[in-house]
């Protein structure tokens, strides 16, 4: 199984779109990283966990599910950082490759010390283009093999349709 780690508030801080929306709605920024993480998990299969600073969150640990993205707020003296060192540890076994996004250098260098495979925040923004460019060119398959009907009609018949439907005779 592959797990994803994401620190949430330095990917918000490097993608161009998350950084211009956190500038005016931070909540929103949260909401639409969640749901790009989600398009993620979906496309990947990864398991995804994004975690944010409680600094900007005042209150008690937080944990929540969107999606099938978990989505983590530190207890007020943690930082975003010493919790994914934690989830680093606790969840490295034998079946499980961790990944880590964040374009924290020391942060990159400290969890790919415990056997983690770090990402940018850049690199991971890439990935996400990938992904919603693959997601896109799924759809589009899907609705070009789509019928126009939901049951198969042959051209005549289909013609026949269309002139009852237009009040024709």
């Amino acid at each position: 199984m592959d797990v994803l780690l994401v620190d949430g508030y330095n990917v918000i801080g490097a993608w161009p779109d998350l950084r211009k929306l956190k500038q005016t709605d931070l909540p929103a920024a949260r909401d639409l990283l969640i749901q790009k993480m989600a398009e993620y998990q979906a496309f990947s299969g990864y398991r995804v966990i994004i975690i944010f600073d409680a600094h900007l969150v005042k209150g008690i640990e937080n944990k929540k599910k969107n999606h099938k993205v978990e989505v983590v707020f530190t207890r007020e003296n943690e930082t975003a950082d010493e919790r994914i060192e934690k989830l680093a540890k606790e969840l490295k076994n034998i079946k499980t490759q961790i990944h880590v996004a964040t374009s924290d250098y020391t942060e990159q260098w400290a969890i790919f010390g415990q056997g983690a495979l770090r990402k940018s925040a850049r690199e991971l923004f890439n990935e996400m283009k990938s992904v919603e460019s693959g997601i896109s060119k799924t759809v589009q398959k899907s609705n070009e093999n789509k019928p126009i009907s939901r049951i198969q009609l042959s051209n005549e018949v289909a013609e026949i349709f269309e002139k009852w439907r237009r009040g024709e005779r």
